[in-house]
């Protein structure tokens, strides 16, 4: 299989840092997902702007205003 960072073919068998070739490209691929490099879309509507939005009550956050 190849590294998902790097496309270096790599084993999958006995590899601790499957599936990446490496410690560096698995530190690498979660240093993206640190900086949002990737994301998860959100499926919510968008807002109109300047109106407050309220967030369910059991997601433990605050008004955005």
């Amino acid at each position: 299989m190849k590294c998902p960072t790097c496309s270096k073919e790599t084993n999958w068998k006995d590899n601790p840092f499957r599936p990446f070739c490496s410690e560096r490209c698995k530190l690498v691929d979660f240093g993206r997902w640190v900086n949002g490099e990737y994301r998860v879309p959100d499926e919510r509507p968008a807002s109109n702007e300047g109106e407050a939005t309220t967030l369910p009550e059991d997601s433990n956050q605050i008004e955005v205003k």
